[in-house]
């Protein structure tokens, strides 16, 4: 029986998205962007060169960014050996879970509450909420900002206070930080999933609890524990479709917190992306006959996205590019591999937010052809019909 693993390599964008300009994003092109520094010699931080990523280049990721946008591809220049297209988002957002549900069939019906761009961000209300459920006097940040720098410049403060520190971006979500030690690493959890139905009710999409340890003295760093309390999908998904027809699926990464475990059957999870490689790789050897394996690779996203490292990007593209040419040897017959992205994140842009782009759609297990431009919901339908189970919502599946 037929296996399916679907990858999203978190923020890998590829640029062309037709409304980027209602989002502030227009000329985006984290594929694009990162491939023409690597050309030009302007990501040279740890590698050196051209973009070099022969393994996703031969499914087809270059043809991919140039049907995507139009840019150019120094470097990736192969005849593609897979299916291959870009997809197009209908939804009216550029975050995690309004890709990641379109990807599985269930565009978003609703706009999302974002949080006005202003200090502070958040109205008295929530705020005082915050405080009670966390059983403090007050909250640190409450404004826009990006995770990493917030907790270096607020970690001290954080320690000698004890109060939460709480921030948002131009995604819809809610994130608090906290010491593993000194606030409690349950705590956190807890204080998270309490706040989550208020805002879930808002339209707010996710409460992030994102703890992390250290000093002043040594700096802050964040854990792996972190976690996601998000909005469940308003219709089943493809997780759904699957489970209900009696199949396994397996989520890898975040993917189990972004359904919030809807149609989920186990998750794995793991301190880096290294370790959740591990944990795909060993799914293509060891899932069932008929399942789903559905991974989400985020440090492509938080790592080198947020904080607009080029040479960081490129090399975790380079890193999967082999993890990418160990799945394809792994692989039996009978398989489909489809690699895609929920949204951009381009490393060469103001800021440091999520970019509305088009994603590149890459598949192994059906030959070579070309998809051409599809919708995010055409992965869950084609993923459907590739495992024989009914389908449900827009898409339409693009398998020969």
């Amino acid at each position: 029986m037929a296996r399916a693993f679907l990858v999203v390599l978190d923020s890998v964008g590829c640029g062309g998205a037709p409304d980027a300009a209602e989002f502030g994003d227009d000329g985006a092109n984290t594929l694009g962007h990162v491939i023409a520094a690597c050309a030009d010699g302007r990501a040279e931080d740890g590698r050196s060169g051209p973009l070099h990523v022969p393994v996703l280049d031969s499914l087809g990721l270059g043809a991919a960014v140039r049907l995507a946008s139009g840019a150019a591809t120094p470097g990736l220049s192969a005849q593609p050996g897979g299916l291959w297209g870009a997809a197009t988002e209908t939804s009216r957002g550029k975050d995690t879970p309004s890709g990641h549900w379109e990807l599985a069939g269930v565009p978003v019906p609703w706009d999302w509450t974002y949080f006005p761009r202003q200090v502070p961000a958040f109205a008295p209300e929530l705020v005082a909420q915050i405080c009670t459920l966390a059983g403090t006097d007050g909250i640190l940040g409450n404004c826009h900002a990006a995770g990493i720098p917030i907790v270096q410049e607020l970690g001290a403060e954080h320690l000698r206070t004890g109060w939460p520190i709480c921030y948002t971006s131009v995604d819809s979500v809610v994130q608090i930080a906290a010491h593993e030690g000194a606030f409690g690493l349950d705590r956190l959890h807890r204080l998270c999933a309490d706040l989550a139905p208020t805002l879930h009710a808002m339209r707010v999409g996710r409460v992030i609890a994102r703890p992390f340890t250290g000093t002043a003295a040594t700096g802050f760093v964040r854990t792996p524990d972190r976690r996601d309390f998000a909005m469940a999908p308003p219709a089943p998904t493809l997780c759904d479709w699957v489970q209900t027809a009696g199949r396994q699926v397996h989520a890898v990464g975040k993917i189990g917190d972004i359904f919030s475990g809807q149609g989920i059957t186990r998750k794995y999870k793991g301190a880096d992306d290294h370790a959740l490689f591990e944990h795909f790789l060993r799914l293509i050897d060891e899932s069932e006959a008929g399942s789903l394996t559905f991974c989400n690779f985020v440090e492509f996203d938080t790592l080198y996205g947020h904080t607009r490292d080029v040479s960081g990007y490129a090399r975790a593209l380079q890193r999967f590019d082999k993890v990418a040419g160990q799945a394809l040897e792994r692989l039996r017959s009978g398989d489909m591999l489809v690699i895609t992205a929920d949204h951009g994140n381009d490393p060469t842009a103001p800021g440091t937010d999520h970019t509305r782009e088009r994603v590149p759609v890459l598949v192994a297990g059906y030959g070579a052809g070309q998809i051409g431009h599809c919708a995010f919901a055409d992965v869950a339908a084609s993923i459907a019909a590739h495992l024989g189970v009914p389908a449900q919502g827009p898409g339409r599946s693009f398998l020969p």
